[in-house]
């Protein structure tokens, strides 16, 4: 009898491979699924699918893919490639120590940095708890009645505060007041922003601000030099002519210096990178702004507000919801659709476990440092600035030479001019830094200490810090390890993320984000890189930078991408700019009308808003289609004035249209650019690319597609891929020449992370990746196909199919037993699941996309949780339930609840707590019960909830609009 023939080599190679890691189904399960759609092959299920006129003929050309190990191996050579120098750059950037146990349970945990945005409020309580931290600190330490859960950097922070300001200084004026002692990268994004949107930024001294008619100032505090500045007089002469005073500062030096509130700032903004998290060359950070009371309700991003649960419970939710303004589409004030959460979380961590009194230590060292350091300087004949924090301002000086001792010494120095340089310490900086840094100025320090003894702060009387800060219990109980450990790991177990169920959020692509390709995030060669470092430290990032835009350009179809922008909804704004800028190119300025579909998320309309664009909305049919005769008959009607369309593809309802290349062609006839929304990018790769097709530009997001973590809201990489002649017009570098405006601090963005996509790409190849679609196309066919019994699927494309993603039509449920979205929603929270998303595109409706990252088991476990839901919905039609008093109406069921003594309901207590028998084995419970929206939003309260609060005397924080 013939022996069995053994795998060859290459077929084991292969079954190494990531591929089948991070693709959930396996082969069996694959083609089981297929029969289920009676499909036998992925190949021809994506041919019934994708329209012929857009497929791509031929594969990726990118390499086949690697193992972990292989992957790990030649990242790590790219790493080493970066030359890791002791900084002393500043300009808004320091050195931080993350404590371990936050870099190991927060940065380095999937608990944390798989979870999504806390728009179901019942299953994000812990994360909103560490926002609301985030908040009390950030409004603590500027002294701002209110401050939101982050924003996306310093520089954009400003630009939000600079546009809050217009919006709400009673000045008519059209011009904002820069100091020229604002970071220059914050100066470059203002001036990208205010272009087009009728504003002129004007840079000039401090002393000219008084004296300049304008709407609202933006000072920096202390100053990019380093001084500390009396504003008390400025900020009361700028009140005095219907202006306001916007403040960027620096948290550290607030828990020594006055706040910003104190002298009267209206808006303060800034970075809380200091607080715990790396340089990362640049990113991510997660940034703040704070304001007055009067201005809550339109300061731009998320903020976590205190509600009640049903049971009269405090329970946390995201309060004032119209403040994302892109939900106000062409009304907006701002695009903000993705925060900078993980980063927050760190920062409000590290202000735990710190407490006030750790924090003011390490600032008190960080300014004693400098204060030594300053007068060794002096006593060798340098001219150093008065009234500083940590940085010094050292002039008078041969700035060439003294970078050139610095560079053999590996240390960086911040760049001026040729006669000054400057210095900023940290936490971070040693006593042996001090004598290293004194001596490239030939002073000598031979006993620190002594010379400790004999110098005075360079505080400013006048601005020294008497306010308390911080005084919260939370602040002031968990600065063990073993506490603060308990404290993260509390929190996590309040919240669904990824590590423990899908997430199936249509539009949203919450796929694995691999531990392989977390690992190189946290390596000091990615880590400890300064955005501002000299080119030649950060070899290896620009060999990864250049490798993962090659990458992008292939999967797109597009012939260049910039990684600048930190956001989806940045990356829009980066393109729409580009296209801006190119019509300008050509004498075609006037071209100010941007066509876009009904269905579109609100932040297209949004960002063609801030870039002055005058939106016109064009019209879907009945199967949820863009309507190629009204795109037609509007792109006629406004070809002299044409700029751009917005399309989503595949469509925003989940279906590949067929008339995309049409719609492509009808454009570009009246003089426009397509931009095409890459959101849904996770149907396309390695099946068909945009820049082929006929669109000139999109934005991607690496947060979705190529698996960066969501890490509860941000942070996010929308780099922006256009074709060869909107090229000139992406972002430039900062310190280059360029046609098109910065749109972020950093010229690379969040670019520690782009290690994860790198990797990402790498791990899958070109088969892996077109895999991986297929299977994303796959898996949500398979829910409609099994559900089409019990729930209407709103839209579908060809042949009865979806793209990615399908839409459950829940009205129709509703009408007949007055059971909405939002009760289904909450009562897969009972089942352990997050809930897809509510209510977009179509109100009443839930929009599903499972990724490829499920294996049918868990997409089996879903299907029967809604299957369950909907006998429930049936019993309610039969009269089994009562239309009120049904366990849809009052999920999800706390322990505290269905173990309570009394049990209020009709319906068993084991119906409520265990639907199904295999949540006997495993069970997630909600930690409040649903939480009360109307309530959050009629009494506004965001920050830290008194502790009486939590036993029964919710009435502590509940006066109306109190902040």
């Amino acid at each position: 009898m013939a022996q069995p023939r053994s795998p060859s080599l290459r077929d084991l190679e292969y079954h190494g491979a990531f591929i089948d890691r991070h693709i959930g189904p396996n082969d069996a399960e694959i083609g089981a699924m297929l029969n289920v759609l009676g499909h036998d092959s992925l190949d021809a299920m994506t041919d019934a699918i994708v329209p012929a006129s857009i497929r791509s003929p031929k594969a990726l050309a990118l390499p086949a893919a690697m193992t972990e190990v292989e992957a790990l191996a030649r990242i790590r050579a790219i790493a080493d490639k970066n030359q890791v120098f002791r900084n002393f750059i500043g300009q808004g950037y320091y050195g931080t120590h993350t404590p371990n146990v936050i870099l190991r349970n927060v940065l380095e945990n999937p608990a944390w940095y798989t979870a999504y945005t806390p728009y179901q409020a019942e299953i994000s309580q812990g994360r909103m708890e560490a926002l609301i931290n985030f908040q009390t600190m950030v409004a603590d330490l500027t002294g701002m009645d209110i401050s939101n859960a982050s924003l996306l950097d310093e520089a954009t922070a400003a630009a939000e505060a600079m546009a809050l300001a217009r919006r709400s200084a009673k000045a008519k004026s059209k011009v904002f007041f820069v100091s020229s002692g604002v970071h220059p990268q914050t100066i470059e994004v203002l001036r990208t922003r205010a272009d087009g949107i009728g504003i002129e930024v004007v840079v000039g001294d401090d002393a000219d601000a008084a004296g300049t008619d304008c709407f609202g100032v933006l000072l920096q505090y202390p100053n990019t030099f380093g001084q500390v500045n009396d504003y008390k007089a400025l900020a009361d002469a700028v009140h005095a002519r219907g202006g306001l005073v916007s403040v960027a500062t620096d948290l550290l030096a607030l828990t020594v210096i006055a706040s910003p509130g104190s002298w009267g700032a209206d808006i303060v903004v800034g970075n809380s990178q200091r607080f715990g998290v790396p340089f990362g060359f640049g990113g991510p950070h997660a940034a703040y702004m704070a304001c007055r009371d009067a201005y809550k309700r339109s300061m731009p991003g998320r903020l976590i507000g205190v509600s009640v649960d049903v049971e009269g419970k405090p329970a946390y939710r995201l309060t004032l919801q119209t403040r994302e303004q892109h939900i106000r589409r062409e009304k907006a004030t701002s695009n903000i659709c993705t925060a900078q959460v993980l980063l927050a979380v760190m920062a409000s961590m590290y202000a735990v476990y710190h407490g006030p009194e750790g924090l003011e230590r390490i600032a008190r060292r960080t300014h004693r440092l400098a204060a030594i350091l300053a007068a060794s300087l002096r006593h060798a004949g340098a001219t150093v600035g008065p009234d500083f924090f940590d940085t010094l301002h050292v002039v008078g000086i041969d700035a060439p030479a003294v970078h050139a001792a610095a560079a053999k010494a590996s240390i960086n120095l911040r760049t001026i001019d040729a006669s000054s340089v400057g210095i900023s310490l940290d936490e971070t900086s040693t006593r042996e830094d001090v004598i290293a840094l004194a001596a490239l100025f030939n002073a000598h320090i031979t006993d620190i200490d002594a010379l400790d003894g004999k110098i005075a702060d360079a505080l400013p009387a006048g601005l020294l810090r008497d306010t308390p800060y911080l005084q919260h219990p939370v602040f002031n109980t968990h600065h063990s390890e073993h506490e603060l450990l308990r404290y993260l790991r509390g929190l996590a177990d309040k919240d669904l993320a990824l590590d423990r169920t899908m997430i199936p959020l249509g539009s949203c692509t919450m796929k694995l984000n691999a531990t392989a390709e977390m690992i190189p995030v946290t390596w000091p060669e990615f880590a400890n890189i300064h955005p501002l470092a000299p080119a030649n430290q950060a070899t290896g990032y620009k060999q990864l930078i250049d490798e993962l835009e090659a990458m992008l350009v292939e999967c797109t179809g597009y012939d260049s991408v910039s990684l600048q922008p930190n956001s989806g909804a940045q990356g829009e704004y980066a393109g729409l700019l580009a296209i801006r800028e190119y019509h300008r190119s050509r004498g075609e300025g006037h071209r100010d009308v941007c066509l876009i579909p009904e269905s579109a998320h609100g932040t297209n309309p949004a960002s063609a808003q801030m870039c002055g664009m005058e939106v016109v909305v064009t019209r879907c049919d009945a199967n949820g289609n863009v309507d190629v005769a009204d795109i037609r008959a509007k792109a006629e009607k406004y070809s002299q004035r044409l700029a751009a369309l917005m399309i989503t593809y595949p469509s925003t309802h989940g279906v590949f249209e067929e008339d995309v290349v049409e719609i492509c062609d009808v454009v570009h006839q009246h003089g426009g650019q397509v931009y095409t929304d890459g959101a849904n990018m996770n149907a396309l790769v390695g099946v068909a690319r945009p820049g082929k097709w006929g669109s000139d530009v999109s934005h991607l997001n690496l947060h979705k597609t190529f698996c960066i973590p969501h890490g509860g809201g941000g942070p996010g990489v929308g780099p922006c891929a256009v074709k060869s002649h909107l090229a000139p017009f992406l972002p430039r570098a900062f310190g280059e020449e360029g046609k098109g405006g910065m749109v972020s601090a950093a010229s690379f963005g969040s670019a520690s992370i782009l290690p994860i996509s790198w990797m990402y790409i790498t791990l899958m190849g070109t088969s892996g990746l077109r895999k991986a679609t297929q299977v994303a196309l796959l898996n949500a066919n398979y829910i409609a196909k099994r559900l089409e019994a019990h729930y209407d699927t709103l839209y579908t494309g060809r042949n009865g199919l979806v793209a990615h993603e399908c839409i459950l039509d829940l009205r129709p449920l509703k009408d007949a037993t007055g059971i909405g979205a939002e009760d289904v929603a909450k009562r897969l929270i009972d089942f352990g699941f997050h809930a897809p998303t509510l209510s977009f595109p179509v109100a009443g409706t839930l929009m599903v996309e499972p990724t490829e990252s499920e294996s049918q088991h868990e997409l089996d476990r879903f299907i029967d949780a809604m299957i369950q839901i909907r006998d429930e919905i049936r019993a309610v039609e039969e009269g089994k339930l009562d239309r009120e008093d049904n366990p849809l109406k009052h999920a999800p069921h706390t322990a505290t609840q269905v173990t309570a003594s009394e049990w209020k309901h009709a319906y068993p207590r084991e119906l409520a707590a265990f639907p199904l028998e295999s949540l006997r084995q495993q069970k997630y419970w909600s930690p409040v019960a649903r939480v009360d929206n109307v309530y959050g939003d009629k009494n506004v309260f965001c920050s830290c909830v008194p502790l009486e609060a939590f036993k029964g005397e919710i009435e502590a924080f509940s006066e109306p609009n109190v902040a």
